[in-house]
């Protein structure tokens, strides 16, 4: 059996497609798949297939740095949230970064913009990799050592 990765309820990650180098990212195995905060979302056609443009800000509470994005859409659903709200997202494809491992994931699209974190990481991200240890934060180390 393979070991997996400890990590904290709270870590650095990375979207490498998407040129965010590091991102703080909450841990929430309560949320099935992943999401960040997004706007100025748009879908566009690309060799016959849907993508979205969105922009975001990597760093809490601040409006700079601003990355301009594009991913696939893989799909369109409907999300609620902690707070009951349902909304319909653009689900894209990624790579998430977390530690020494690379991995596709889903990412919904949606404003986190009054959110302490830019970015959920849900447990479908997490499946056979990791361990989430509640009492740890960044356990995997803090940017440029991760």
């Amino acid at each position: 059996m393979r070991s997996k990765l400890i990590i904290g309820w709270r870590e650095w990650a990375g979207l490498p497609d998407l040129g965010v180098e590091h991102i703080k990212a909450k841990v929430d195995t309560g949320a099935k798949t992943s999401a960040i905060h997004a706007y100025k979302v748009k879908k566009f056609m690309q060799d016959g297939a849907p993508w979205a443009e969105f922009r975001l800000h990597p760093v809490q509470k601040r409006k700079r740095p601003e990355i301009l994005c594009r991913a696939p859409i893989v799909d369109e659903r409907a999300v609620r949230s902690s707070s009951g709200h349902e909304e319909v997202r653009f689900v894209v494809s990624t790579t998430l970064r977390l530690g020494p491992f690379d991995r596709k994931i889903e990412l919904t699209l949606t404003n986190r913009d009054d959110m302490g974190f830019r970015m959920l990481i849900g447990r479908q991200a997490l499946m056979k990799q990791f361990i989430v240890d509640s009492g740890l934060s960044y356990a995997l180390g803090e940017p440029g050592h991760i």
